[in-house]
């Protein structure tokens, strides 16, 4: 018999608001990853709950690093400060391929690419300590509802894409080496 959402009480997976509080947030994301858990359980057969170990995909450490460069220019550069992408983003293919960065990184040494999310890093540093406030508004907007990000949303957000992304790293290396821990 499969466990459903219904014993948990219905949590209800909904995104966090896009300009609330400290603490509005920080309960906001919190709810939205418990739910998410919930949700990656929810009517899965017992025997899979417990007797599945994680299968090989296509996702590799050099993708996942490359990919995480990206974002941060997405989301610091892009969106919350309005400038246009920098290289190698601005001239990637996206458009024949939407997932080019986790496919192209293979051809990537890893030294370019730390430096790569090094360097992304970096300018989404700065951007942060020019900003007034965490209250601060993006230029770039939802495609949902049209609205701006609060820095702090956009800041939020963020350590849940990479904290998502380190478990995937976690789980990619020790199938690697068998490197475990942090």
């Amino acid at each position: 018999m499969a466990w459903t959402q219904r014993e948990a009480g219905e949590m209800q997976r909904r995104d966090p608001d896009l300009a609330a509080d400290e603490r509005t947030s920080l309960v906001q994301f919190l709810d939205y990853h418990r739910a998410t858990l919930v949700q990656k359980v929810s009517d899965v057969p017992a025997a899979g709950l417990s007797g599945r170990t994680v299968p090989s995909s296509g996702l590799t450490l050099s993708g996942l690093i490359k990919h995480l460069a990206l974002v941060e220019d997405h989301w610091f550069q892009e969106v919350f400060s309005g400038l246009p992408m920098p290289e190698p983003w601005a001239s990637a293919p996206f458009d024949d391929d939407p997932d080019w960065e986790f496919h192209s990184a293979e051809h990537d040494r890893a030294e370019d690419l730390v430096a790569l999310y090094a360097a992304a890093c970096a300018r989404s540093r700065a951007a942060v300590d020019g900003a007034a406030s965490l209250d601060q508004r993006s230029a770039g907007t939802a495609k949902t509802t049209g609205e701006t990000f609060s820095l702090r949303w956009i800041l939020l957000h963020m350590l849940e894409e990479t904290a998502r992304h380190n478990g995937h790293a976690d789980l990619l290396r020790e199938a690697t080496d068998g490197t475990v821990g942090e």
